[in-house]
């Protein structure tokens, strides 16, 4: 059986990764998607402002 997976992203240029990553739990982004049986992987990623680079990314 194939199951899909979902991947519920935060991105953020001020804070930390960890701290988009808390944004997505807090907020419950992935609330909806969890309940319909598929595999959420949560990713929070901190983008370096000046050229768009991503620095760090945590996931959850």
């Amino acid at each position: 059986m194939l199951r899909l997976c979902l991947y519920v992203f935060e991105l953020k240029t001020k804070g930390t990764a960890r701290e988009a990553l808390e944004q997505i739990n807090e907020k419950g982004y992935s609330f909806p998607y969890e309940t319909e049986g598929r595999r959420v992987v949560k990713v929070g990623v901190k983008f370096r402002a000046k050229d768009r680079v991503p620095e760090e990314w945590v996931v959850g």
